[in-house]
C-alpha cells in the first residue's frame, strides 16, 4: 500500500531543522509545541525511521533525517510554487504587443498560450491594428513589441517570416477584367501603395472603387465583385479567392513579417515572448495562415 508524505508535516520537520528545536519551530509556524512534536512523531512512524537525535541537550538530525531534509525542502518549495501560481492572480508585469489584423491567426493565440504557461503572472496586452499605426505607436513607446507586414525591414526590424501578396476578388468574379481596374482598399492599408505602384509600372489603369476606414466595407465590396483587392497568401477568406489572371495583372512583391522591439527590451520575459513569436512564425508555412476574424 502506498504511503504518502504530508506537506504540513514536512514543513514542520524543515522548520525544526532550520531553527534548531521544536520550541523555535513552533513559534515560526504559529503552532503549539505539542502540535509540532506530534507531527514529527507521525512522520517518523510513517517512515519507520528515527529522524531526530534527542539524546543531547538540543535536537540534531540523524543520518536518515539529514537525507530526508533535502527532499523535504524541495517538496515544500514545489508545493508553495504550485499554490502560488494557481491561486495568486496578481500580475507582476505587462507586455504590450501590437500585431496587424491579417497575421494574428493562427500563430498569435498559440504564442499567448505558451507564454502564459511559462509566465502566468505577466499580462500580455494584445493590440491589433495596421502596420502604419503600429509603427507610429511603437515610435512613441506605446508598444513593447510589434509585428509589421512590409516589403522590407525598417531600422531595428527583424524579418521573421515572408509571405507573397496576391490579387483577390469574388469567387468566379470578373471585376479584375475591367479597365480601369476597380480597387478596394482601406485608407491605412500598407498594401495600397505597393499595389498601385505595381499597376502604374505595368501601365494598368485603375480607379479606387472603395476608399474606407472599414476593413469590413472593403471586404464586402470585393466579395460582391465590385472591386479587387490585395491580401497575403493564406489570409484569403472563403468568400474571396486569389485571382488567376494569367499575367494580365502585375506580380506583387513578397511581404516581410517583421519584429520590432526585441533588441531594446529590458524585462527578461519580453525577450522570452519575442523568442516564442520567432518560433511560431518560423515554423509556419504561408498556406497555414487564415484570415483574421
Amino acid at each position: 500500500m502506498a504511503r504518502n508524505l504530508d506537506i504540513t508535516t514536512l514543513r514542520s520537520f524543515v522548520a525544526v531543522a532550520d531553527h534548531g528545536g521544536v520550541t523555535r519551530a513552533a513559534g515560526f509556524l504559529h503552532l503549539t509545541q505539542s502540535a509540532v512534536s506530534m507531527q514529527l512523531k507521525r512522520l517518523e512512524e510513517l517512515l519507520g525511521l528515527g529522524l531526530l537525535d534527542r539524546s543531547g541537550r538540543g535536537i540534531a538530525l540523524t543520518p536518515s533525517g539529514e537525507q530526508l531534509l533535502g527532499y523535504a525542502r524541495r517538496m515544500v518549495a514545489l508545493n508553495d510554487e504550485v499554490i502560488g501560481r494557481l491561486t495568486d492572480q496578481a500580475f507582476e508585469g505587462e507586455v504590450v504587443l501590437g500585431v496587424p489584423h491579417d497575421v494574428v491567426y493562427p500563430v498569435i493565440p498559440r504564442v499567448l498560450q505558451r507564454f502564459n504557461a511559462s509566465f502566468p503572472r505577466v499580462n500580455v496586452n494584445l493590440v491589433t491594428s495596421n502596420t502604419r499605426d503600429l509603427k507610429a505607436g511603437f515610435a512613441k513607446g506605446t508598444y513593447d513589441l510589434i509585428l509589421t507586414t512590409e516589403t522590407g525591414a525598417g531600422a531595428g526590424g527583424e524579418t521573421i517570416h515572408e509571405m507573397p501578396l496576391r490579387w483577390v476578388g469574388a469567387p468566379d468574379g470578373s471585376a479584375w477584367r475591367q479597365r480601369p481596374l476597380r480597387l478596394g482598399f482601406c485608407r491605412a492599408c500598407i498594401f495600397r501603395a505597393v499595389s498601385t505602384a505595381a499597376l502604374d509600372d505595368a501601365g494598368v489603369e485603375w480607379d479606387m472603387a472603395v476608399d474606407s476606414e472599414s476593413d469590413r466595407t472593403v471586404e464586402a465590396t470585393i466579395s460582391a465583385d465590385l472591386a479587387v483587392g490585395v491580401l497575403l497568401e493564406g489570409t484569403i477568406p472563403d468568400h474571396q479567392e486569389a485571382i488567376d489572371h494569367g499575367g494580365s495583372l502585375p506580380d506583387l512583391p513578397v511581404q516581410h513579417i517583421n519584429l520590432y522591439g526585441a533588441d531594446t527590451v529590458r524585462a527578461g520575459y519580453v525577450e522570452d515572448l519575442a523568442g516564442i513569436i520567432r518560433q511560431g512564425y518560423s515554423a509556419l508555412r504561408p498556406v497555414q495562415l487564415r484570415a483574421a476574424g
